[in-house]
């Protein structure tokens, strides 16, 4: 399929496919980073309360001019604040200096004490519960709320006592980690994927792979633009490349078409070369029902 340049969420919103992504952007350089983004084309900004950069994002965009309504503002909800979403909510807003989010996300399925370690003792499905109930009440504030590092057997609990659907679960998604029982459960859901470290982080070996670079050169593109292009060409995914240097933040909204035999070449590299840039054990609860996590 030609490469998409928006999905549609389960609530009629529309979701630019390729945003810019702010995991490790450090404030003092991030800013410039989303202001860079915004005018030069991207139209959504990915960011975390836990993070800690959401006021400089903020700041990168009111210093690029573009209108709030124009642009797709995601961050989500830290495993630290899992027992008071709406404090956390409010912070977030605060510190974005907007009255509304585009999409709020639960970071994790792991509830975390402040000082980060695993609070075994909440549940995140009562955290959901209170997102949908925020959701619910203040539709000025949250235009979608979704999930993210959610695997089948997490969504499986979810969906049973859901009264939203999640519009969106980002997870890591790249060549070396597709993911397909995932990104297959939530499609015939209508849940739109989000990939992260779609490159597989830094300095990642697929930058390097034989398939990857031949596609690559014969599109006369960067191994990077074919690792986002991936994601833009398959339906309902949008991709989250990140950068906070003015030339890779251009080149990664360069995206191509990939025939079908491309990306199931691409696909193909999971078989020999599979790895985890982010492997879900750090946050306590072991591999949150990810088979290769097991």
């Amino acid at each position: 399929m030609p490469a998409t340049t928006s999905v549609i969420l389960n609530t009629g919103a529309v979701m630019p496919t390729v945003g810019l992504g702010t995991w490790k952007s450090k404030p003092g350089q991030v800013e410039h980073a989303v202001e860079f983004a915004l005018k030069n084309g991207y139209k959504h900004i990915d960011t975390a309360a836990g993070y800690q950069n959401e006021t400089e994002v903020g700041q990168g965009i009111k210093a690029s001019g573009l209108p709030r309504d124009q642009m797709f503002l995601t961050t989500k909800l830290d495993n630290t604040d899992q027992r008071h979403p709406a404090k956390a909510l409010e912070a977030s807003l605060k510190k974005l200096d907007t009255t509304y989010l585009d999409l709020w996300l639960m970071h994790w399925p792991a509830p975390m004490t402040k000082d980060g370690q695993a609070d075994k003792e909440h549940d995140w499905l009562d955290t959901w519960k209170t997102m949908e109930d925020l959701y619910l009440a203040h539709p000025e504030k949250l235009k979608a709320i979704g999930v993210s590092n959610f695997s089948v057997e997490y969504f499986e609990r979810l969906l049973k006592v859901a009264r939203v659907v999640p519009a969106v679960n980002q997870i890591e998604l790249h060549p070396s980690c597709p993911q397909d029982d995932v990104v297959e459960y939530c499609q015939n859901r209508g849940i739109v994927m989000t990939a992260y470290s779609p490159l597989g982080s830094d300095n990642s070996p697929l930058l390097k792979n034989e398939t990857v670079t031949k596609i690559a050169a014969k599109y006369d593109v960067q191994p990077a633009n074919v690792l986002i292009s991936l994601h833009a060409n398959k339906p309902m995914h949008t991709v989250l490349p990140k950068s906070v240097t003015n030339e890779r933040i251009l080149n990664n909204a360069k995206i191509i078409d990939l025939t079908p035999e491309e990306i199931g070449e691409l696909h193909d590299i999971d078989k020999t070369h599979h790895f985890r840039a982010c492997h879900p054990s750090w946050t306590g609860f072991g591999g949150l029902g990810f088979p290769d996590c097991k």
